[in-house]
């Protein structure tokens, strides 16, 4: 049976899928594999992961989750989901500051395209890294910590330079969030005001209705919120569909693993796999005029859209993150399935946003190919000359 991505519109062309169950098993294979790539949890809707050669899946890897109290930190392996890991890390007090939509995803697949959550002083996901250790080539394992020369390439590096075995992760006490729905936010409501009242904001919007979810530490106060008023029940980010897989909403207190995310581990996530998804990241600066913008462009927009999300994330120091050096404001769209109706609209969107130099998730569909800085093509040289981890869509990423 082919192998696709989790969304079904990819399939993977390796010859080869392996499951390795033991670092040394690992090495071995990478040392005799002409070409080969990992594979996360398939969460992406491109062909970053594929591989013209051997696939590895690190899923029956020993499981992996050393918490360093007294550091705040924790070693965790490759393949291990953000669910798995947060329900861990909580047990002993501690907590991740932040996670993407939904917790569904691995956390080195999540590292390596750059995903992210939301609030104006979260980092991406990438940014809690602080040591990261692979298996080069020659089936060599390297660590990487914080302060070496290569570190920041070599965390959000779409898999070019190794296959990441296990992370070492900065943590934070575990704490309490509540979140809230808000209808009829106005378009006037000042985007920047907006997106700074809560411990991360997310605005769904089809460019006519807007919607906002805000999660708290404290109680949102009473009465309208921007002009917005309070959601009568629960809701699902797609208008239409039911809430049961979202995380509580209504003001309740929980632990910040089950309110960050949208979506409950235990139910399937966004469109349950029904959607396409492209997502681009401006500086958080133009993110008004950009709202504008699109707002504008709406009715060639809603077609294709099931909703798009508007979130901020803080400027990090990697050079492949899409909020490398600026505080950044994200444009997530949820396209319907339908590729051939889907792809003129992204081309659309990005001409809409190309005026703010937006920069692609890397895991999702863009089709304007983004400027890579030179000292990333020269690691990739040197990680792997013969071009071991290489394949399209890093080998198109990565011309001259």
């Amino acid at each position: 049976m082919t192998l696709t991505n989790w969304a079904g519109n990819t399939a993977f062309t390796a010859a080869r899928i392996h499951h390795p169950t033991s670092l040394d098993e690992l090495r071995r294979l990478v040392a005799d594999a002409p070409r080969v790539r990992a594979l996360g949890s398939g969460h992406s809707f491109n062909d970053v992961a594929d591989s013209p050669g051997e696939l590895v899946r690190l899923d029956r890897m020993p499981h992996l989750v050393e918490i360093d109290s007294a550091a705040a930190r924790v070693r965790v392996g490759a393949a291990t989901t953000y669910a798995r890991l947060a329900t861990e890390l909580h047990a002993a007090g501690f907590a991740l500051a932040n996670l993407a939509s939904l917790p569904h995803i691995s956390v080195a697949g999540s590292v390596a395209t750059g995903t992210h959550g939301s609030g104006p002083g979260n980092q991406s996901l990438s940014a809690a890294v602080r040591a990261l250790e692979l298996v080069t080539a020659d089936g060599s394992l390297v660590t990487l910590e914080r302060g070496h020369d290569d570190f920041p390439g070599a965390v959000v590096a779409l898999g070019a330079l190794g296959v990441v075995t296990a992370l070492t992760l900065d943590l934070v006490p575990a704490f309490e969030l509540r979140q809230y729905v808000r209808e009829d936010v106005p378009d006037d409501a000042p985007l920047d005001e907006v997106m700074a009242d809560g411990y991360s904001v997310s605005l769904f919007t089809d460019y006519r209705a807007t919607r906002a979810w805000i999660k708290r530490r404290d109680e949102l106060p009473g009465g309208d919120w921007h002009g917005a008023r309070p959601a009568d029940g629960p809701r699902h980010p797609v208008p239409g569909m039911p809430a049961e897989s979202c995380t509580a909403q209504l003001g309740v207190p929980g632990p910040w693993h089950e309110r960050l995310p949208h979506f409950r581990p235990d139910a399937p996530p966004s469109s349950a796999g029904n959607e396409l998804q492209s997502e681009w990241l401006l500086d958080r600066a133009d993110g008004a005029a950009a709202l504008r913008e699109l707002r504008a462009a709406g009715d060639r927009i809603r077609p294709v859209l099931q909703i798009s999300e508007v979130r901020t994330i803080a400027a990090d120091d990697l050079w492949l993150s899409p909020s490398y050096g600026r505080d950044s404001v994200a444009f997530h769209f949820t396209w319907v399935k339908d590729p051939e109706a889907v792809l003129p609209v992204i081309k659309l969107v990005e001409d809409v946003l190309a005026p703010f130099g937006p920069r692609p998730h890397w895991g999702k569909l863009f089709s304007r190919r983004p400027a890579v800085p030179d000292r990333f093509r020269d690691l990739v040289r040197r990680y792997d000359p013969d071009g071991v981890f290489a394949n399209a869509f890093t080998r198109t990423l990565l011309e001259t």
